[in-house]
């Protein structure tokens, strides 16, 4: 990144929304991730657009982060500006059964307001560590249940800068996908819908997905949640179990052995080895599945190259692919390739 244009956008943004030496490890659930080129926390709609089209102007790259729970950030940091959606850009207003948050909110605050209010809906955010506009993003969802269901309408940012609202219908949801994350837009608020519901149906049901959580899932260590989405058909941790891959790991990075669908921080991973483990799993857990296909389901931010310089050079392999669709690597399915955990020891 051309420094002079750092400074340039650092010049014409507001002063007292800039956060010195932003690392991003502090702002995502993993705890992984190197220091932010430029930081600024987010405080209105109107700031958040300003700051996006300067960036556009300064031919800066930027990045959105909410709570950070479904983001692996490069060990290199992010060279262009980030925007932090926390607690300064985390309104929320509930009026009958209509909550409107902005996007920084917290999923799990909205789901105790909603109990607090007796509506229900909500209750299956009771542990997702998300923020809500994150979780508009990407529909997320859990126990049959998904943001699709509760949204009427976002409020956002095209990637002209052009601010829309858009109705539930013209948003296209899909599993953990949105026509906001196909498109490439930035939410900058989410309205939902609840209903009235019996509080302790509504309390027993939030304890239930609660108790769930912690029988099954390592909330003990840092995480980004599941790491690939569910195949049609198929547990995406339940195959990896299967290939005997669980507790597999890179360094400090590792398989769950607990729920082998979450990949683990056991105190100072890297995105390199987090990557190459990811990589290994989507090469080598699904041979002799019927050639099911792992897809990723979280985020990447940064260049992450070396977990592929072994397969360019074995291979023969040009290009290096986005990290954010791993399905395909230089034309080849990943399922074709074979990295070994031994192989990505040397990242």
């Amino acid at each position: 990144m051309n420094q002079s244009r750092l400074k340039g956008l650092e010049q014409v943004l507001p002063r007292d929304t800039l956060v010195r030496g932003g690392v991003l490890a502090e702002y995502t659930t993993i705890k992984v991730g190197g220091a932010a080129g430029l930081m600024m926390e987010a405080r209105d709609a109107q700031e958040v657009a300003a700051a996006l089209a300067a960036a556009r102007q300064h031919g800066v790259p930027a990045l959105i982060i909410g709570n950070g729970s479904n983001l692996l950030v490069a060990d290199e940091g992010f060279e262009g500006l980030v925007i932090h959606f926390g607690r300064q850009f985390a309104q929320v207003t509930l009026e009958g059964q209509v909550i409107t948050a902005q996007a920084g909110a917290s999923l799990m605050g909205l789901s105790r307001l909603a109990s607090e209010h007796r509506l229900t809906g909500l209750e299956f955010a009771a542990g997702i560590p998300a923020s809500v506009g994150g979780a508009a993003l990407m529909n997320a969802g859990a126990y049959g249940s998904e943001m699709a269901s509760l949204i009427t309408s976002v409020e956002c940012l095209d990637g002209d800068g052009a601010r829309m609202r858009l109705r539930r219908e013209e948003i296209g949801f899909g599993y953990r996908d949105s026509r906001m994350m196909r498109e490439g837009y930035t939410v900058l608020s989410v309205t939902m819908e609840l209903r009235p519901g019996d509080p302790e149906l509504i309390s027993n049901l939030v304890q239930d997905y609660q108790k769930r959580r912690r029988e099954k899932q390592p909330l003990n260590y840092p995480s980004a949640g599941s790491f690939f989405k569910r195949p049609e058909g198929y547990y995406a941790g339940a195959l990896i179990e299967a290939a005997g891959l669980k507790g597999s790991r890179v360094g400090d990075a590792q398989v769950s052995e607990l729920h082998a669908g979450f990949l683990i921080n056991l105190g100072k991973a890297r995105a390199a080895e987090l990557s190459a483990l990811t990589a290994c799993l989507a090469s080598m857990s699904l041979r002799g599945q019927g050639r099911v296909q792992l897809v990723y389901e979280t985020r990447s931010a940064g260049v992450l190259r070396r977990i592929f310089s072994l397969l360019k050079q074995r291979y023969a392999i040009k290009g290096v692919p986005s990290l954010t669709n791993l399905s395909r690597f230089g034309g080849v399915k990943l399922y074709q390739l074979r990295l070994t955990v031994e192989d990505s020891r040397a990242l």
